[in-house]
């Protein structure tokens, strides 16, 4: 849902895509010599060339843009299609779910009362709910706050999932008594971990202090304010909503129950007015939304004395600073948040010091790279336009060919907890190769002791991956954490964490199999059927997700005890905790909220079809 800037999905996103693309009928317009100051005329011309080329490559059927100079909209269109049966074109009014951008509103509502002295960031979130709960490994750890609730360093799961999509969702509040048999995932303040859990009992929190049901807060609070008469966090029929679309072809994407966290309905006039209000240190026109030093706190980096970050930055809930897909020089501070939701992309960039800021929504499955693409090079020519800054080109040291030593190939091979499953890197003679979601790279060496990433379509014809081949790969040790890092642009960026072997016993490696979730009730399920393995030495648990994946999904599992095993890793999706439970006298496994019954035993994991 959002998210999430998060290079290995970048990197997944990007191949799973990934195609030979032929020139679409016509070149890019040719860039003058000199871009008057102030003259959007090249940049719209550019953008209307660049858009429907990216569209055509990832299968967007719709898209909408804005370009925002401080409070003023420069550009705004529509391309493709919002209703493409119907004949519906996407227009700069077409309502699109924004999903994880949601955060910024609910973070912003909560900082508002903050104002009021109706909350203290910095109390446990337990005095606003008193009647939350949930378990913990780490005694020594700090309090869950609304803070590092907001800057994702509370340690809570990043989801609850049961539930979490539906025909019929329940209200969010009641996430919390499902709670009180979960483990946190880390200890607070530990390590920066996405949570779409954390700003959901954010949006509990509004409605306790404020006595009121959280959309209509919003509504009073901040979109009526801002005038975003299109937006809305209540889910009613709406004419302006885009269909969905994956691949190109319309589906109904079910309900989330997670409203606060991704549940924002909008378009890009209204978000338009909440990137002015930010430039603005909190005013929209001659009203006050939030005050300056309220805005100035949420862009400040709050993470700054956490080692296994390695310089990532975030504030209250804004991504701060460079990441692969968003790759802006010179522009001063850069806070921006992405959501992805299913069949909706979306991406916001602000540049407070140069009172910048774009949004562009999309309504396709395979968006997320177009939406990022857009954003960031609309950014970096609206810069040029206001500011005459022109954008660098990357230094990257060469490739060498020289032969792997036989300490880098200790070092690295292994495998690989990462948020988006296991990596598994071996070495070969001049480069290593590294399997993830079906998927083969090649990291060859660079002359400055790193690596580069490279793809090869079915093995044998070269793929060029844009912005990621600024990356530089490497291994780093961090609070004796094992980790590979990426390096772009300067900043460092966590790919995933070596799993440490340990025995797995007998017991465990019994319960390999099929598994199904036998507590739905009117769930849409992310994963309905699992399969647990034993190979290599690890217990892997491996999935299908055709709604968020198109490819297999696999991470390994560590056992702490006969009955509860953890996801190793660091960051999204991982340090949550697995239990081995019994069903109707059967094999049984809980996670997140579901229970899982056997189904098959080891004799069915190689049947065909599953």
């Amino acid at each position: 849902m959002g998210t999430r800037v998060r290079i290995i999905k970048t990197v997944v996103v990007f191949l799973v895509c990934a195609v030979i693309v032929p020139a679409i009928g016509f070149a890019a317009p040719k860039k003058p010599d000199t871009i008057p100051t102030g003259d959007y005329t090249f940049t719209k011309e550019y953008l209307s060339w660049l858009i429907p080329r990216e569209m055509s490559k990832n299968k967007v059927t719709g898209l909408s843009i804005a370009l925002v100079d401080d409070q003023r909209i420069v550009w705004t269109q529509g391309f493709g299609y919002a209703d493409k049966k119907n004949d519906i074109p996407a227009r700069p009014e077409t309502v699109y779910r924004i999903a994880s951008i949601s955060k910024l509103f609910t973070a912003s509502a909560l900082m508002r009362l903050s104002e009021q002295g109706k909350v203290n960031i910095d109390e446990p979130l337990q005095r606003y709910l008193p009647d939350f709960t949930i378990k913990t490994r780490f005694p020594k750890s700090d309090p869950i706050t609304l803070r590092n609730i907001m800057t994702h360093h509370s340690g809570l799961p990043s989801n609850f999932f049961r539930g979490m999509f539906s025909r019929i969702p329940d209200h969010f509040s009641k996430v919390i008594p499902e709670l009180k048999d979960e483990y946190v995932s880390f200890p607070a303040n530990y390590v920066f971990s996405y949570s779409n859990l954390g700003p959901t009992l954010l949006g509990t929190v509004i409605e306790r202090v404020t006595g009121k049901e959280y959309g209509s807060y919003m509504d009073e609070a901040i979109i009526r304010p801002l005038g975003m008469t299109s937006s809305t966090f209540s889910w009613r029929a709406n004419s302006a909503l885009s269909k969905a679309y994956r691949k190109g072809k319309e589906i109904d994407d079910p309900r989330i129950r997670d409203i606060p966290a991704g549940g924002l309905l909008s378009n890009v006039l209204d978000l338009s007015r909440f990137i002015s209000m930010v430039l603005a240190g909190g005013y929209y026109g001659d009203r006050q939304i939030l005050k300056a030093e309220t805005i100035a706190e949420m862009l400040r980096p709050q993470n700054t004395k956490v080692p296994l970050d390695l310089g990532r930055r975030v504030g209250l809930a804004w991504m701060l600073g460079n990441t692969p897909n968003v790759d802006i020089q010179n522009g001063g501070l850069i806070a921006h948040h992405s959501g992805s939701l299913f069949s909706f992309n979306s991406q916001l960039i602000v540049l407070p010091e140069t009172r910048l800021g774009v949004v562009v929504l999309c309504n396709s499955s395979t968006g997320r790279q177009t939406v990022d693409k857009i954003a960031a090079e609309a950014v970096k020519l609206a810069l040029e336009t206001k500011k005459g800054i022109t954008q660098p080109q990357p230094l990257q040291p060469a490739e060498t060919g020289r032969p792997l030593s036989p300490t880098e190939t200790r070092a690295y091979e292994g495998n690989y907890a990462t948020p988006m499953g296991l990596v598994t890197i071996t070495g070969k003679k001049h480069y290593f190769l590294a399997e993830a979601a079906d998927k083969t790279f090649r990291l060859v060496p660079r002359t400055d002791a790193t690596f580069a990433l490279k793809y090869k379509l079915f093995g044998f014809i070269p793929v060029r991956l844009g912005n990621l081949e600024q990356m530089s790969i490497s291994r780093n040790t961090v609070a004796g954490h094992e980790l590979l890092v990426a390096r772009s642009w300067g900043q460092d960026t966590l790919l995933g964490q070596k799993i440490v072997y340990a025995p797995v016993s007998e017991r465990w490696r019994a319960r390999a199999g099929i598994y199904e979730i036998v507590n739905g009730t009117h769930d849409v399920f992310v994963l309905d059927r699992i399969r647990m393995t034993f190979q290599n030495g690890l217990l892997v648990i491996e999935y299908s997700a055709p709604l968020v994946a198109e490819s297999e999904v696999s991470f390994a599992i560590s056992p702490i005890s006969d009955s509860e095993a953890l996801i190793p890793g660091l960051g999204y999706g991982t340090g949550d905790t697995i239990r081995a439970i019994t069903i109707d006298g059967k094999d049984g496994l809980q996670y997140s909220g579901y229970r899982f019954k056997k189904v098959l035993g080891p004799e069915g994991l190689v049947r065909p079809g599953f």
